[in-house]
């Protein structure tokens, strides 16, 4: 089992993403708020469907559920597409070349608030290696399936919410 490191810095940002501070894995995740950047990448494939990852069981953030394609934090002095590059790679071994920026969004838990860089790609299933220790399995879902999980939760709260704004985005019903 892979061991979290909570010593990890995140850059702490204001809501326009203009580096305030920084702070600890630990801190940010220990209820204070402390606004910090993260990257989520939808990847779709050439029919529209939408990959979804499960979080595996050792995530110390909604274990188990299914979740956005790839998410993960900025760490501090890192740009925001340099983190969307690394996690990609190490999420689902994909190398990501020109993303497409959808929007920014604060989302806020009971432990935590993020500023969440929304992002999207196409790519091919074969081209998907997903991290073992990360992503418990990952694959394409329709539209439709992922309607049917709505409320269930068998997806993060996270997923539910961003997914909402992915239709407004994709001009989607």
């Amino acid at each position: 089992m892979a061991v979290l490191d909570f010593s990890e810095e995140f850059p702490v940002v204001n809501e326009r993403g203009e580096i305030i501070g920084k702070a600890s894995r630990r801190e940010c995740h220990s209820g204070s708020k402390l606004l910090h950047p993260v990257v989520h990448l939808h990847v779709f494939d050439a029919a529209g469907n939408l990959f979804l990852q499960k979080r595996s069981l050792k995530k110390d953030i909604q274990p188990g559920r299914w979740d956005t394609s790839v998410g993960g934090h900025v760490d501090y002095g890192e740009t925001i597409n340099d983190a969307l590059v690394r996690e990609a790679c190490e999420e689902l071994g994909l190398n990501v070349v020109n993303p497409i920026k959808l929007y920014d969004y604060i989302f806020e838990s009971s432990v935590e608030r993020e500023l969440v860089n929304t992002f999207k790609c196409v790519a091919r299933a074969e081209d998907i290696t997903v991290d073992e220790d990360e992503i418990s399995e990952g694959r394409f879902f329709s539209f439709e399936e992922i309607e049917r999980l709505l409320g269930s939760g068998k997806l993060t709260p996270n997923f539910e919410i961003e997914y909402s704004k992915l239709k407004r985005a994709l001009k989607l019903r």
